[in-house]
């Protein structure tokens, strides 16, 4: 018998990891829906893969600047932040769920 081939996809750990790992990479906090949420702006470099961006359901393409976005004062963790595309993110106060009126 010989040797069992390694595995190389990465182990998961179910825990989410904490969102102080996203800290010192604030650009900006905003209040959003009565909540903090940190604000980071991605360079076209920084994105190398494609990303669903929430608030208009299409998606960001790798190489596409956009804006990571993740809630602070410990409502989540890193499996929260989502990623926007910046003109989205700018116009969130008039975004609404597909289906909803308003």
């Amino acid at each position: 018998m010989g040797p069992v081939p390694r595995s190389n996809r990465r182990r998961r750990d179910d825990r989410p990891l904490p969102v102080a790992a996203l800290e010192g990479r604030i650009d900006t906090s905003v209040t959003w829906r009565g909540a903090r949420w940190g604000v980071r702006r991605l360079t076209g470099a920084n994105a190398t893969r494609p990303y669903r961006c929430p608030g208009c359901e299409h998606e960001i393409a790798p190489g596409t600047p956009h804006v990571l976005v993740w809630p602070l004062d410990g409502l989540g963790g890193m499996d929260d932040r989502r990623h926007w595309h910046s003109r989205c993110w700018q116009s969130r106060e008039t975004w609404h769920p597909r289906g909803s009126l308003r």
